[in-house]
């Protein structure tokens, strides 16, 4: 069940498109409430499809298409480090191979702990802060050197 803090962000939400298009709200729906629950269950997407009154398959299609819609549960922060081109040309693969040695998964694995989840992004759109890395898909950090990963998971801890 739809959380009332997630129906009203959702009503926010719907008063941006015509009262007939509801179903135009699914990515800020999906959003809102990967946000409360930390991934987005099946149930979770059906919920929000009945909410929006649109077929449970379209807002499975859009929760399966794009890469910031978690389906399954990937801990409490969701590490995602650009691998496109500009990033790696800074050397974002030292970073990948920092934070997989330092944290002891692979892509799209969770620590033992339950407490990180690292994952591969395409580009960000900020090249120029390159290498760069999001924590939840909310917060990015730019000119990633070891030592400031490093203290980025120190200050999650």
């Amino acid at each position: 069940m739809l959380s009332p803090d997630s129906i009203k962000k959702i009503e926010f939400e719907l008063t941006k498109y015509p009262a007939e298009q509801r179903q135009a709200a699914v990515m800020a729906a999906l959003r809102i409430v990967q946000t409360e629950r930390g991934w987005l269950s099946k149930d979770s997407i059906s919920e929000i499809a009945a909410y929006l009154r649109m077929p449970e398959i379209a807002a499975m299609e859009v929760a399966s298409f794009y890469n910031m819609y978690d389906l399954t549960p990937v801990g409490q922060y969701k590490i995602t480090v650009c691998t496109n081109i500009s990033c790696m040309l800074r050397d974002a693969d030292a970073i990948v191979n920092h934070l997989q040695t330092k944290l002891r998964v692979g892509f799209n694995e969770v620590t033992a702990d339950g407490k990180f989840c690292l994952k591969e992004g395409e580009c960000m759109g900020a090249c120029g802060g390159a290498p760069l890395m999001t924590v939840n898909n909310h917060t990015m950090f730019e000119f990633l050197t070891v030592d400031k990963v490093d203290a980025i998971l120190e200050s999650l801890k």
